[in-house]
């Protein structure tokens, strides 16, 4: 009853999780202690919250590669949100559209949009689903833009609000950054660094600011090193765990 609670409000107090069971919170503390030691909840210090890990989902059929990925990449992403305060999102791909594995906005006082973990978002206006496209191997990209035309109805060339999409995925692979300046969510702009694996993109850890307090070129300049550091450090990580044999080889995106 405890880890449903924890599971369905993506994180409750030991108070919280007391009233919503009727369990007294001495057990509360007690079972969420043995639940920690399981590995299946753990405590976010900044809120006082007991939240699901991801081996929560290893109890289910839903459990994906990309679980594995999560693990590695989230120490990396709180270092990095503790820096520059700003959320940082892990972005997969998945059924034709971009999905938020994981994020700290829970966690950074200028976040704009919390509930992002699960979201969906396109490819093609998304800074993630750029930096996937622009390091795909060519074939592969027209393969995946004749499937995403189909899907999605837009026909090419592909003119986007702030250009054509072949200038785009240029400047991207110029960059080392998949870019969204403000026109698919306005209020905010974003930059996405490609995670690696066996010379592919396996994912992207994206960085989200506020259109309102800092510009696109400004954010760049400040964030873009340190975001391609973060990603080559979960990068060189999920390579170490592979060599270990603590992670099973995985599937690349497509």
């Amino acid at each position: 009853m405890i880890l449903q609670t924890v599971n369905r409000f993506n994180g409750a107090k030991p108070s919280e999780i007391s009233e919503k069971t009727g369990i007294p919170r001495p057990s509360v503390y007690r079972l969420l202690e043995t639940l920690a030691e399981m590995g299946l909840v753990t405590r976010d210090h900044f809120s006082n919250k007991w939240r699901p890990t991801l081996h929560v989902k290893s109890l289910s059929s839903g459990f994906r590669d990309e679980d594995w990925v999560c693990d590695i990449a989230v120490p990396h992403m709180i270092d990095l949100g503790r820096r520059v305060l700003w959320p940082i999102d892990l972005v997969t791909f998945r059924n034709y559209h971009v999905e938020v594995r994981e994020s700290t906005h829970q966690i950074s006082p200028y976040s704009v949009n919390h509930g992002m973990v699960g979201k969906q978002m396109p490819v093609l206006e998304t800074s993630a689903g750029r930096a996937i496209l622009a390091f795909m191997p060519d074939d592969e990209r027209e393969s995946l833009l004749a499937l995403l035309s189909e899907v999605t109805g837009q026909r090419p060339p592909f003119i986007m609000v702030d250009g054509s999409l072949d200038i785009i995925l240029k400047r991207v692979r110029e960059m080392g950054v998949g870019f969204r300046m403000a026109d698919f969510t306005p209020e905010t702009g974003s930059i996405s660094a490609p995670i690696w694996y066996e010379d592919r993109v396996f994912a992207c850890v994206t960085l989200i600011w506020s259109t309102n307090s800092i510009k696109f070129a400004r954010a760049v300049e400040l964030y873009r090193e340190d975001l391609l550091e973060t990603a080559a450090r979960i990068s060189h990580d999920l390579v170490g765990a592979l060599n270990k044999g603590e992670i099973a080889r995985l599937r690349p995106i497509g």
